[in-house]
């Protein structure tokens, strides 16, 4: 499932193994997961919600009715990626084949196209039943993942199968279901994105034809790989991504300060934004009029790649080419004398390329033969690259 996000509700039923769902939190969260526990009110009965509050360090609501300025049911929907209902009772399983929306949990569960995993945790007569059999298969028929409980001691002394599942057992099949990594966690991400504007006068600019979209995406890979991301936007018409700090510039020198201020705190700087070569000398303070738009003076920009590569400690820096032909030893070269440690080139004749969903070229990294990129997702492509810096970070 690749473009999963890290946002997971947890959803909790009213059993009494209630309370080992709070180790998985606390797993989740270990693992660079954002976590919302959506409980049912009897639930509530084993694990209140100061204890839910306080391990997931947000806001705990369980009824439509609370927060309702909010829109809870729908707003925790739209921004999760993924459910997990641990426990789910056997009351819980019906109430959720038969489409009911009593509680904020089965209102939510209604509202969202997110994948779910249930875990039940019940006496083991009332597995087996018929009834929660059927209710399991019609689940599974219609594309929820519903483990198996495990087989041991239960609270009421019996033993047999309805026992909660070990939290390894829970992430592990939530980790193949959603194929997320956390090989980025604990790691600082920067990537630029977009193209930078050069003012002629109030109305007029010097730009290209950037869309930010090999940014955006580099963002949201290394995010859903468990990184602190930060990213400089320059005049990308894309929505701000939820979790990500995202810092908006116009020009080239926005764009450096801001690389200035926050290339020292990064682990892999990504430098997918398009910087214009140059700046006009002056900027007119009014409109300048079409008979006086003669000419334009310009002044070189400072290359923000090769000032910031000079300032680098231990960080991975990656660096992109965007040429009108393929020529790999004039990318090696640029790669070399701008500091980069991998660069990507492509070639953007023709169009191709900008404000399109995919790409093609080659990554090129030191003392390695180029990486021929066939035509691909800027989406894969990201984690390509991330792959290649998490190689050499070691």
């Amino acid at each position: 499932m690749q473009g999963f996000g890290r946002e997971v509700i947890l959803g909790v039923g009213g059993g009494i193994a209630a309370y080992k769902s709070c180790d998985l939190l606390r797993r989740l969260r270990d693992l660079g997961f954002g976590v919302t526990v959506v409980p049912t009110p009897s639930s509530l009965n084993f694990v209140g919600s100061a204890t839910w509050e306080a391990l997931s360090g947000r806001k705990v609501t369980t009824e439509v009715f609370e927060s309702v300025e909010e829109v809870r049911h729908v707003s925790l929907a739209k921004k999760s990626n993924f459910i997990i209902i641990a426990p789910a009772t056997a009351d819980l399983i019906a109430r959720i084949t038969a489409g009911r929306a009593d509680d904020l949990l089965t209102n939510v569960i209604l509202a969202s196209g997110s994948p779910v995993l249930i875990v039940p945790a019940m006496h083991p007569e009332m597995w087996n039943d018929e009834a929660t059999q059927s209710n399991v298969k019609t689940l599974r028929s219609r594309g929820y993942h519903v483990m198996d409980p495990d087989t041991g001691a239960l609270t009421s002394g019996d033993v047999g199968q309805g026992r909660f599942p070990e939290t390894s057992r829970i992430l592990e099949e939530f980790g193949v279901i959603t194929q997320t990594r956390s090989d980025l966690l604990g790691k600082k991400v920067l990537i630029t994105a977009g193209g930078t504007r050069e003012a002629i006068d109030p109305v007029r600019f010097i730009g290209n034809q950037s869309s930010g979209k090999q940014g955006y995406a580099v963002a949201r890979s290394a995010q859903q790989r468990g990184a602190e991301v930060t990213l400089i936007s320059a005049n990308v018409l894309l929505p701000d991504i939820d979790g990500i700090r995202t810092v908006h510039v116009e020009s080239a020198k926005q764009m450096l300060e801001s690389l200035q201020e926050e290339f020292p705190k990064t682990d892999v700087l990504v430098m997918a934004a398009a910087v214009a070569d140059a700046r006009p000398v002056q900027v007119a303070d009014a409109k300048i009029k079409k008979t006086d738009y003669t000419s334009i003076e310009l002044i070189e920009n400072p290359d923000l790649l090769r000032t910031i590569s000079a300032l680098k400690t231990d960080q991975i820096i990656i660096g992109f080419a965007a040429e009108t032909s393929e020529d790999i030893s004039v990318a090696s070269e640029k790669m070399t004398s701008k500091g980069a440690d991998i660069l990507y080139l492509n070639d953007v004749s023709g169009g191709d390329i900008f404000n399109s969903e995919t790409t093609h070229g080659f990554i090129l990294t030191q003392g390695r033969e180029p990486i021929k990129v066939a035509q691909t997702t800027k989406d894969t492509l990201a984690h390509q690259l991330l792959d290649e810096a998490l190689l050499q970070l070691g």
